[in-house]
């Protein structure tokens, strides 16, 4: 596994002008609160609480949230040349996140989505625009070489990018930059591809029910073989291909594997108001705390600190928390 750098405690070598580098997913997500399961057609419209339009796309919540706790945030992705896509830029640009290597896009409008929250649940509708047209040679290579960790999500939105992902994470190595991969869900269900970018890949970020599909998935894996597995089971398999593991368990706070040994952080009491983009700023904390340094166990506790702290608000930024807030 390649070192986490001290970068935000002044060890950061000279090479670097940012601490982390997000490329993946970015978007408008309109959030309509308590929405009622089933949706009556036929021209009905119903009323509901509250609805707002918000920054959204994994990638677009964990830069964001990463540049709130300090770190020096660039994101690199794909957006339409339109009222949608400068939402997403101006967006970013306003929580502190260097957008220079995103693509304008003229071609293709602006992904969007539309979350349906009902509760601690959510249905998720997404148009993907242009979203799948960003491959790994946008991500400019001099962006690469000038961050001192990469962090991908939505790998199996963008299969362009997930193509090119291991020469891409192999690209960030070589420049002696760590490197993190946020799946999310696979709307094929197949989740093809894993096996060979694991191996370039130094934190993984699942959640439960991921990190059972993606460990089923992996050739030649005893979860594959044998049809059946606990997270537990899952964590070992994926550790085993190189990778450190991190499992996102909702109520459950966060499981790892190192060292031939599980590592967890309890969940913290909250009410919720919104869990979107709560993974996401998860992502934010662990990789904050492990570039400034910090032990496993403790960066599992920030990061649960922060995916919880960030349910307060609806949207997936809006109570995303500070660094003092997230270590008090």
């Amino acid at each position: 596994m390649t070192s986490f750098h001290n970068s935000c405690d002044g060890a950061l070598v000279s090479r670097t002008t940012f601490d982390l580098l997000v490329v993946g997913d970015a978007n408008p997500d309109v959030i309509v609160s308590g929405s009622p399961r089933h949706p009556e057609f036929g021209q009905r419209e119903q009323l509901v609480p509250a609805a707002g339009l918000v920054l959204g796309g994994s990638g677009a919540i964990t830069a964001y949230g990463a540049a709130r706790l300090g770190l020096r945030t660039a994101f690199a992705g794909r957006v339409g040349d339109d009222p949608a896509g400068a939402f997403v830029l101006d967006a970013l640009r306003t929580g502190g996140v260097d957008v220079s290597g995103c693509v304008v896009d003229p071609a293709v409008p602006t992904a969007m989505t539309v979350v349906l929250v009902d509760g601690d649940d959510r249905a998720i509708l997404t148009a993907p625009g242009c979203l799948d047209r960003l491959a790994a040679a946008d991500v400019p290579t001099g962006l690469i070489e000038r961050a001192a960790h990469v962090h991908v999500s939505s790998y199996f939105l963008q299969p362009l990018l997930a193509a090119g992902l291991p020469g891409l994470f192999g690209k960030a190595r070589d420049a002696g930059a760590s490197t993190s991969l946020d799946t999310n869900d696979d709307p094929s269900g197949t989740w093809a591809g894993l096996d060979e970018v694991l191996p370039f890949t130094d934190v993984l970020l699942p959640n439960e029910s991921e990190a059972l599909s993606i460990a089923a998935s992996l050739k030649g894996s005893p979860a594959a073989q044998a049809g059946e597995q606990t997270v537990q089971d899952a964590v070992r398999t994926l550790a085993a291909r190189g990778t450190l593991p991190v499992v996102k368990r909702g109520a459950h706070g966060a499981l790892a594997f190192a060292d031939g040994e599980p590592v967890e952080a309890p969940a913290r009491p909250a009410t919720v108001v919104d869990a979107v983009g709560a993974g996401d700023s998860f992502n934010a904390g662990l990789l904050a705390a492990l570039l400034r340094g910090l032990p496993l166990r403790r960066s599992l506790a920030v990061a649960v600190a922060c995916g919880t702290l960030s349910t307060r608000a609806a949207g997936g930024t809006a109570a995303q928390p500070t660094w003092e807030e997230a270590t008090s």
